[in-house]
């Protein structure tokens, strides 16, 4: 791939034409509506593919943090392998979660969580020895996200669904209600602009209401190919107006571009995140995420309702109808999850990895970005990460951008660091030779001089009220090409990587009693829990779930 990209320059919404070069080697890899209108999408641009493969539209983002899907123990065009195939292209990425749990009424439609956002080293990024290097947050995680399972009757597996019930909850003999993913998304400085990239600025943390279905019938017998992962995305606003259309039908490259009513926040600011089900102009309810910065005193809000433009997808013919999303349960007990997800989630904190490499230069062009002809994407990272051929079931590093760039037109703010997003031609670090999978991540709550402070996040509650389980999880393993149902001594944790390194929970108390919740590396100090470090993931699930999936076991929680 990478001899073959070399020199080709292509407008960036030919780069799915390029796609079907590539079909062959991954596959060896082995609520209620609004107004009754609906809208076909007939631009060449959209979102009615998270990962990018519709048959019939390229993506106006081609980095985006979608939701992963499960496989099945059932084999077709669709899954195989405990594996799902969007066009025949693996889609899997690697999710680490922690998972609440509560039977407490409106725990799974009401959730709130406070968290200190955290800060970069002083110095920037450097490109020199793996494990040693200085590393930013948006190396670690594109994407730290707040998840919640919600009622859509037009996703899989296409069933009607009573908002904030849980009826909803698939059984052995009920495949559940039709169910989408909320991913209440956060994302880091550094690596502008977001439309091409992972950031809204260089100095700023910025968030989003972002929204995946999937339009698949039961066990994946079928998918539409034209829309089978869409995506409906505002950013969180201080006017609560998107910034362009978020519905996968009528999104436009604005959706992807912050203006200047978007919730910009700092690193170190702490933040109260409110999700829940809101009541919706014209009547009925819509989930809404709220963003008080008790740091800056500025808040920001984002609904997903008819109103706001905000689409369910109709599997048939991939058209849009306005529609409230709201929460699919009442609880967050047990079984409440989205059943075609990777994750087995319905409230739960998470973080987006393995989709960033460093390089000290990149090469290959394959076309134009956004930002026309001074955007050039490039295929190809040279540096100490990369070794001098892809493996598994990764096939190009494409999208990469040189140090420095300000993406043609766009005029973003400068990249901090020469890298590579790895997720035109698959979705994710699949070969786990990037940031991600090197002891690079915090070790405790403040930087050092190369690592960058963790998260710290204080646990959700429900109307004030702790929820009273956990448990830790993570799909890594759906991603590594040494797993598969025949030699599940292949699926481990940590991924086999040069790095050989995978980050982890761990749990703070103060002598005051206070408990938060830390991640990356963080195992010493006083009052930390670190669970074991990666013995928190638990057991490989393969022959219970039908697919790779390690999970620890439920803990009560300890730190409420």
């Amino acid at each position: 791939m990478k001899g073959d990209a070399r020199a080709r320059r292509v407008p960036y919404v030919g780069l799915v034409a390029l796609l079907g070069v590539l079909v062959l080697v991954v596959v060896a890899f082995g609520g209620s509506a609004g107004a009754a209108s609906t809208t076909k999408s007939t631009s060449a641009t959209g979102s009615l593919d998270c990962n990018g493969f519709s048959t019939t539209q390229s993506p106006i983002k081609n980095s985006t943090a979608c939701t992963d899907v499960r496989g099945f123990a059932t084999s077709n065009q669709n899954t195989w392998g405990g594996r799902f195939y969007d066009n025949g292209h693996y889609i899997g990425h690697d999710e680490p979660d922690l998972t609440f749990l509560s039977d407490r009424p409106g725990s799974g439609n009401n959730v709130s969580w406070t968290e200190t956002l955290p800060r970069d080293p002083i110095a920037m990024p450097t490109v020199k020895t793996p494990g040693s290097d200085v590393t930013h947050w948006f190396e670690l995680s594109v994407a730290p996200w707040f998840s919640m399972a919600l009622c859509n009757p037009e996703s899989y597996p296409l069933q009607p669904c009573t908002p904030n019930s849980d009826s909803n909850a698939p059984t052995d003999s009920y495949p559940g209600g039709g169910s989408s993913f909320l991913e209440m998304q956060f994302y880091p400085p550094g690596d502008a602009p977001f439309v091409d990239s992972v950031s809204c600025d260089n100095e700023h943390w910025c968030a989003s209401l972002h929204i995946n279905d999937l339009e698949c019938t039961l066990n994946f017998a079928t998918c539409n190919p034209n829309c089978e992962e869409p995506t409906n995305f505002a950013f969180v606003q201080r006017n609560g107006i998107p910034t362009g259309p978020p519905s996968p039908q009528e999104a436009t490259t604005a959706s992807f571009l912050p203006n200047g009513d978007t919730l910009l926040m700092n690193p170190g600011d702490q933040l109260r995140v409110h999700i829940w089900d809101a009541p919706a102009p014209g009547g009925g309810h819509a989930l809404e995420v709220s963003i008080n910065d008790l740091t800056t005193h500025q808040s920001g809000y984002m609904q997903a309702s008819a109103a706001n433009g905000y689409m369910a997808t109709s599997m048939a013919d991939c058209s849009g109808t306005p529609f409230n999303y709201e929460p699919e349960y009442n609880t967050a007990s047990r079984g409440n999850i989205v059943p075609w997800a990777a994750l087995q989630t319905d409230i739960s904190t998470q973080f987006e990895i393995g989709h960033w490499e460093p390089c000290t230069k990149v090469d290959d062009i394959i076309g134009d970005g956004p930002g026309g002809s001074g955007d050039p994407i490039y295929a190809t990272c040279i540096g100490p990460y990369e070794p001098s051929t892809d493996s598994g079931a990764e096939v190009s590093d494409a999208a990469c951008y040189p140090l420095g760039d300000t993406h043609g037109t766009l005029n973003s703010d400068p990249n901090e660091v020469a890298g590579c997003l790895d997720d035109i031609f698959q979705n994710g670090d699949l070969d786990f030779d990037g940031t991600s999978y090197y002891p690079d991540w915090p070790i405790g709550t403040k930087p050092t001089d190369r690592f960058p402070g963790s998260f710290v996040q204080s646990p959700p509650t429900t109307e004030g009220q702790g929820y009273s389980q956990a448990f830790i999880q993570t799909d890594v393993a759906l991603s590594e090409s040494t797993c598969t149902s025949d030699n599940q001594s292949g699926c481990t944790v940590p991924p086999q990587g040069p790095g050989n390194f995978y980050p982890y929970w761990s749990e703070a108390k103060s002598d005051s009693g206070k408990c938060t919740i830390l991640f990356g590396n963080v195992s010493s100090g006083k009052g930390v829990n670190d669970f074991g470090k990666d013995a928190q993931y638990g057991e490989d699930l393969f022959s219970t779930l039908g697919y790779p999936e390690f999970e620890g076991p439920v803990m009560p929680n300890t730190c409420k």
